[in-house]
Formats: structure tokens, C-alpha cells, sequence
């Protein structure tokens, strides 16, 4: 019996990774294009075509790929749909599915990145065997992928699950993409724990601290996390408030869907114990009784690099 292939392809504000991957999760190919070099989107398509071609050749031909996933920021599942992405060039609708399997000539599934990430985390990481977790991926921005009696939360329009918009302070800080104020992306992404350190520094003008070796424009999270390797007090603090926050919100998503665990995910995880500590300490102590110490609080066990491509691919195993 002939061996089938996924293509999973990760469509990026700046870049678009691609990968093809067999049914154990293994990449066997991976490769990456610009996001930004086409005005328009079928330009695009026809690139990402001819630089996955070889690749196919090698495995196969286009006989031997079962399909294409796809994750994209405001990806919608049910209409195979990019609606309205704000950090995309191409603006408006764009019919995504149709237009890969025009192209591709092979079926197509299209999810935001963060169900992407779930569902690739249910397949091939921490979360194999489990019916109901949620995903948290902490990076320049909050994503977020729930999955309940062993299907993603979608909702009635495919938008379901936006964890990083909710409100978790109220009239708290301005999140300058969506003009809200107090949502947990303006708290927890890498982007929010650079202004925390800008805050604290401002507040605490009087106390010492390596942050302050650094302009403002300088700080992100990264010189956040290497000054609190360091043992810098304020820099620690940083992680203490991020994780409070962080366990907060987390205490309502568990009480809404009552999960086996929380997985994070992204490149804030790499902070280790000084984000993990706080945020499950924070998370048990806004719990009700009947929800504390029942929900495991782990981190993801795919690898960055190919998080986004497994995530996509993972679609296509579901496909009829």
C-alpha cells in the first residue's frame, strides 16, 4: 500500500514555512517562503507551489499527498477563508482552500494558528491521548486552541477560542492592535512583558537594576529573561506579575472547559520556572475548590520549528 503524505503550511505575517510530514509526525521536507513579496495572493500561491514541487517529486508525486493544511492568523475552518487578517498584506476574504486545491490540484483544510498548534500538539505532542486541553501559545502575541471531548472549540462561525482578547484587567493597558483595554495578550505575550519592564523601571526609579543598562526601545523579553537569569530584581518581578495575570486568566479558562491540562507553547516558555511558577501558583489560587489540583499546567512537546508545519499537517488526518 502506497505511503500518503500531509503538507502543512504555516502562513506568517512575514514569513510562510511549509513542511511535508508522514503519519508519525516525522518532516521529511521543510522549507520556507516570503509572506510580503506578492501584492497578490495568487502570485503567492503559485511560488509556494513551485517550491514545494521538488519535494513532492522526492516523495512520491502529488498521487502520494493526501492533502494540505493550513494554519493563517483568522483562519476559518468552516468557510476555507482568510477573513480580515491585520498582519497580512493581501486585506479582506481571502478564499484560501479554494485556491491551494485550485493550484494543488489535492484537498485542502485551513485553521488559525493556534487550533493549528493544538491539533498538532494532540497528534504528535504532550497532549497525545487526551480529550480536552487547552493550548496557550505565548509569543509576540496570546493564540490559543481549545479542545473539548477530543474536537477543537470552533463556535458557530469558525472563531472560537480567542483567549489572548479577553479582558483580564478592566480599563487596564491599551493593546495598540485592537484598541482594547486590559486583554491578556497586552499582559502576557513577549510584547507585553517588555512594557511590564518599561512600567517597573518608570515606578521604581529608586532601585538599581540591570534593565536600566538598556534604552527603553532596547527592552524585550529576551534582555527581560537574561537580566533575571542574572538574579536582577526587577526582571524577577517582571515574571512574577506576567504569571499572575497569565494564572488568572488561566483560572477562568479552566473553570469554562474544565481541562486535563494547559499546554504552553512559543518562545515565552523559555523562561522555564520563572513563568511557570507564578502562573500555576496564580491559576490554583483563583480555582474553586473542585477545580484545584486537577489540571496539569505543562509545556509543549513539539519543537518550535516545526510546531507550525505539524500543526497544519495534523489537519489533513482528519480529512473524510
Amino acid at each position: 500500500m502506497k505511503q500518503e503524505f500531509a503538507i502543512g503550511i504555516d502562513i506568517g505575517g512575514t514569513n510562510t514555512v511549509f513542511g511535508i510530514v508522514d503519519h508519525r509526525g516525522d518532516t521529511l521536507y521543510r522549507g520556507a517562503i516570503s509572506s510580503r513579496k506578492h501584492v497578490q495572493i495568487e502570485d503567492y500561491i503559485r511560488e509556494l507551489h513551485q517550491a514545494l514541487q521538488p519535494a513532492i517529486e522526492q516523495v512520491g508525486g502529488i498521487d502520494s499527498i493526501k492533502g494540505i493544511g493550513i494554519g493563517a492568523p483568522n483562519g476559518n475552518f468552516y468557510s476555507g477563508t482568510i477573513e480580515y487578517a491585520p498582519n497580512l498584506v493581501w486585506k479582506g476574504i481571502l478564499p484560501i482552500v479554494s485556491l491551494i486545491t485550485g493550484v494543488f490540484g489535492v484537498p485542502a483544510a485551513l485553521t488559525n494558528d493556534a487550533n493549528a498548534a493544538a491539533v498538532g500538539e494532540m497528534m504528535y505532542g504532550a497532549a497525545k491521548g487526551m480529550k480536552d486541553f487547552i493550548m496557550i501559545t505565548l509569543g509576540t502575541g496570546v493564540g490559543s486552541g481549545i479542545v473539548a471531548n477530543g474536537r477543537l472549540v470552533l463556535g458557530h462561525d469558525g472563531f472560537a477560542g480567542e483567549l489572548g482578547h479577553t479582558m483580564i484587567i478592566p480599563n487596564g493597558r491599551l493593546h495598540p492592535g485592537t484598541g482594547m483595554h486590559g486583554s491578556l495578550e497586552s499582559y502576557a505575550s513577549a510584547t507585553g512583558v517588555a512594557v511590564t519592564a518599561r512600567e517597573f523601571l518608570e515606578q521604581r526609579k529608586n532601585e538599581d537594576s540591570l534593565l536600566r543598562k538598556y534604552a527603553p526601545e532596547e527592552i524585550d523579553s529576551k534582555v527581560v529573561y537574561e537580566c533575571a537569569m542574572q538574579d536582577d530584581p526587577i526582571a524577577k518581578d517582571v515574571y512574577e506579575y506576567t504569571g499572575m495575570i497569565l494564572g488568572m486568566a488561566l483560572s477562568n479558562f479552566v473553570m469554562f472547559s474544565s481541562p486535563e491540562s494547559i499546554i504552553l507553547f512559543g518562545g515565552m516558555t523559555k523562561a522555564g520556572d520563572l513563568i511557570l511558577k507564578p502562573t500555576r501558583e496564580h491559576m490554583e489560587r483563583n480555582l474553586l475548590p473542585i477545580f484545584q489540583n486537577k489540571v496539569k499546567l505543562i509545556f509543549s512537546e513539539l519543537k518550535e520549528s516545526d510546531a507550525a508545519i505539524l500543526g497544519a499537517s495534523a489537519l489533513v488526518w482528519d480529512m473524510k
